[in-house]
């Protein structure tokens, strides 16, 4: 693959890793899921870095963004927007909410209620916005950025499965290395890092590289490892349910991103196995298992089933 397609790639990573200190494959999984057109999750306990992360990476495009602070009494409206009446005009006017923006940062969507958390379904997946009977497109790039607390944290509401459906990419941030920590405590000595990043590239070059991932080839037999993976799900007797066919359309992409991000054209297995945990075991459903122990033992299964899928040559 050419220069010109990697180095931005990478000019994007270490931009983030500035802010982000020994989180090389948490970074990499992000810039994935910003290639692919997809969709963030990040969820972990407070104060490990999920919202410097997420705005972290819409620091360094330089296209728009908005963050949104969940809580509890937040409205569907607050997100969406709404019609104003406008008495000199005897007329309802649309007053677009933060939703219409390029990076759009939920933070701890979790502690929104279901119906608010709602509000963005039809956003995430036809990237469009319908209100009063009018819809709205929404410009490219467009990214959804959440970050959530652990379900057993006082004030949280779970995600229900549609909603997880439409993130591409779940994953944690974990606690980082004593020599990471040590670096974290040098960089805020002036301050927050994220404050002074600058912007690495724009939201056309950004575009220009997700039409590049449409063109990764790739090979029949790893479109039916991915597939295998994904019946394996549906089949397993500790799954009541299974990954559905978003959720293997989401793999597939992931995967030509990786293997972009990677300096490839093409796809191989391991860009199916790396990606198998972080895109499908949020799309699960564990039997018998309570919900605060659903996250760690659905990836456990995951794992389990890439281990024991055949690996096409």
């Amino acid at each position: 693959m050419s220069e010109e397609l990697n180095a931005p790639i990478r000019k994007l990573e270490e931009n983030i890793a500035k802010v982000l200190l020994g989180k090389r494959e948490v970074i990499r999984l992000c810039v994935v899921t910003l290639l692919a057109e997809g969709h963030l999750l990040l969820e972990d306990a407070p104060g490990l870095g999920k919202t410097s992360l997420a705005k972290a990476i819409a620091h360094s495009l330089n296209c728009g963004f908005k963050r949104l602070q969940c809580t509890p009494d937040l409205l569907p409206s607050d997100i969406l927007g709404s019609s104003v009446f406008l008495q000199n005009r005897g007329e309802f006017e649309f007053r677009k909410g933060p939703i219409f923006t390029n990076v759009f940062l939920a933070d701890e969507i979790n502690r929104s209620t279901p119906r608010t958390q709602s509000a963005l379904l039809e956003a995430m997946m036809e990237r469009q916005v319908t209100a009063d009977g009018v819809t709205y497109p929404l410009e490219r790039p467009f990214l959804v950025l959440a970050t959530q607390n652990p379900f057993e944290f006082e004030g949280t509401y779970p995600l229900p499965e549609n909603q997880m459906d439409r993130f591409m990419v779940c994953t944690e941030v974990g606690y980082p290395d004593r020599d990471a920590e040590r670096a974290v405590l040098t960089s805020h000595r002036q301050g927050e890092p994220v404050d002074t990043l600058e912007s690495v590239m724009t939201g056309e070059a950004l575009v220009r590289l997700q039409e590049q991932v449409r063109r990764v080839v790739v090979d029949e037999s790893i479109s039916d490892y991915a597939l295998d993976l994904v019946k394996a799900t549906r089949q397993h007797k500790e799954l009541s349910l299974g990954v559905s066919t978003r959720g293997v359309l989401a793999l597939y992409r992931a995967a030509q991103s990786l293997a972009l991000c990677e300096g490839r054209m093409f796809t191989v297995p391991d860009d199916v196995k790396r990606l198998a945990v972080p895109v499908l075991a949020h799309r699960v459903v564990c039997s018998g298992v309570v919900r605060e122990g659903q996250r760690h033992r659905a990836r456990q299964i995951i794992q389990q089933i890439v281990e024991v899928t055949r690996v096409p040559n």
